[in-house]
């Protein structure tokens, strides 16, 4: 009787650990969740407070604005112009969203980075983009590509990506995010430019540079 009852507990401890292991991240129970700064007539789901839904209006799952280029007379040449959750309050729970991204001439990039809640997929309309992402440890491999207009091109979740400018004009490219908020985190400006700053020794011996090398690379970022 007690072997009966110790295989119980043990079962049921198994059940429980595997639904709380598979309890992240469920698909919607209801057709939608608009994200709401108040507090009022509000719930909150996945991160932001939701709307009820009686109050929901067509402007809530609205952009306007993705026709307008972005200035990309930054130090990377480029601007990345999101519409997530933020943007568009309708995204929330919905597990979706979109950028535009513009690239100077001759060089204008989006620096290698990561989406640590999404998976990518690119489609360049003008121009023409070396881009890429390197797997994980330790294998460290790299996909690139060359695309012009027209051309797709995947970026797994997590991967480290970047895209590249290699034309004399302008660039432009759009890209769906399988999150509502993806998340990025630009390794340059990470590793670099964290506050406060990681040791510079720490940098120096994993980065096989110099000391004062990697002082120097943190105070421009």
């Amino acid at each position: 009787m007690k072997g009966v009852q110790h295989f119980l507990v043990v079962f049921s401890l198994l059940i429980s650990g595997f639904t709380l292991a598979s309890a992240s991240d469920p698909s919607p129970l209801q057709d939608f969740c608009v994200a709401l700064n108040s507090t009022k007539h509000a719930v909150f789901v996945n991160g932001k407070l939701c709307k009820d839904p009686k109050l929901a209006t067509a402007d809530d799952f609205f952009f306007s604005g993705l026709d307008k280029p972005g200035n990309t007379s930054n130090a990377v040449g480029s601007r990345v112009t999101p519409v997530n959750v933020d943007q568009i309050p309708g995204l929330n729970t919905l597990g979706i969203s979109l950028v535009r991204i513009d690239y100077a001439p001759n060089g204008g990039q989006n620096p290698p980075h990561t989406h640590p809640r999404a998976t990518e997929i690119l489609v360049v309309t003008k121009g023409t983009l070396y881009v890429g992402f390197v797997t994980s440890n330790p294998d460290n491999r790299l996909f690139t590509r060359v695309l012009k207009t027209g051309d797709v091109f995947v970026f797994p979740v997590g991967l480290i990506h970047f895209q590249f400018n290699i034309g004399k004009t302008n660039a432009i490219a759009f890209a769906g995010l399988s999150s509502q908020n993806p998340g990025v985190i630009t390794i340059a400006n990470a590793v670099f430019g964290s506050n406060p700053a990681i040791n510079s020794e720490v940098l120096a011996k994993a980065f096989k540079l110099d000391k004062k090398m990697v002082e120097n690379l943190q105070t421009q970022f």
